[in-house]
């Protein structure tokens, strides 16, 4: 269902680093009615408040980006509010999109949804097929439930609403907290910190062995838009499938991603691995060959997309 340039979309999460990509993206496409909300106008955990937003506003399609997110630190230490938060804000938001006749629903959710000992490259298929890992197992579930309520209000009702799954994201307002990012993000103020202070080392966890993917986060929000403007959910669900992998395709080892970042910071000194922290899963990729066969390819390439987030970095981190 064709959502045109002046209809009503909103995009739930529109601060976080993906839901400010969508917003850059939707607008250099030409949609001129985009609707937002922050946290303090509108309160996605409360199901009350979600329905009264759409019962005035009612969008005409629903892109949701919102969600309680964090490292495995977090994701571990508060299991219920990862768990709890997550699940009520896809639920408010789905079930409020079906009563007020949405036309188009996107739900994005996150690889981890997939089990811990999956086949790499991880296919759409390995959904519910083996245990989750058990650090954000409370984040992975509710993220299937999500992708599970799509689907649910598709069969049950015949609603345009879909998931689909984003790889490791980086780029513009990523979060560079070391006690909470993720790797990416956490090796760029790394680099950048030792560079400032002459040290001799940068010190990175495990054995620098696992593999992993990035995608740059505008290059999330043009797939999403991609599929916004030409898949339906008839299509995902006619070939038997709950979501789409959206990602590059491509990996490389965590110490080929510290030497990207080491030479794009300009740190001189050396890596040094510590083999006494744990590597976590061995690798992590998604298969994105149904992604491609739709007709969208990522643009942006790894050291020019840590080239940009590094020069945002510079130029916002302090602020």
């Amino acid at each position: 269902m064709k959502i045109s340039k002046n209809e009503k979309i909103y995009l739930a999460g529109h601060r976080g680093m993906v839901g400010s990509a969508l917003m850059r993206s939707f607008n250099n496409a030409g949609y001129q009615n985009l609707l937002t909300r922050s946290k303090n106008e509108l309160d996605l955990i409360n199901q009350n408040s979600v329905e009264k937003f759409f019962s005035e506003n009612k969008p005409d399609a629903v892109i949701i980006a919102a969600a309680k997110v964090g490292g495995i630190l977090a994701n571990n230490k508060y299991r219920a509010e990862f768990l709890y938060d997550n699940l009520m804000i896809e639920a408010n938001l789905i079930h409020a999109a079906h009563l007020n006749g949405v036309k188009k629903l996107i739900f994005l959710g996150s690889s981890c949804i997939y089990p811990k000992f999956a086949e790499q490259p991880l296919k759409e298929e390995s959904l519910l097929s083996g245990f989750l890992e058990y650090t954000n197992e409370p984040y992975a579930i509710a993220k299937i439930a999500g992708i599970k309520l799509c689907e649910s209000y598709y069969k049950q009702y015949g609603s345009n609403f879909y998931s689909l799954m984003p790889t490791n994201l980086y780029g513009f307002f990523d979060n560079f907290d070391l006690e909470t990012s993720h790797v990416l993000p956490a090796l760029i103020r790394k680099f950048h910190e030792a560079k400032l202070s002459n040290s001799p080392s940068v010190t990175i966890w495990g054995s620098g062995k696992p593999m992993r993917e990035f995608m740059f986060v505008d290059d999330l929000a043009k797939a999403v838009l991609f599929m916004f403007e030409n898949i339906e959910a008839s299509k995902i669900y006619g070939e038997g499938l709950a979501h789409i992998n959206i990602g590059t395709g491509v990996d490389l080892t965590i110490a080929e991603l510290a030497s990207v970042i080491k030479n794009v910071t300009g740190f001189k000194g050396e890596i040094v691995y510590d083999s006494s922290k744990p590597d976590g899963t061995p690798r992590k990729i998604m298969d994105v060959s149904r992604l491609h066969n739709l007709g969208f390819k990522h643009k942006v390439e790894l050291e020019e997309g840590i080239k940009l987030t590094y020069n945002w970095f510079l130029e916002n981190f302090n602020s």
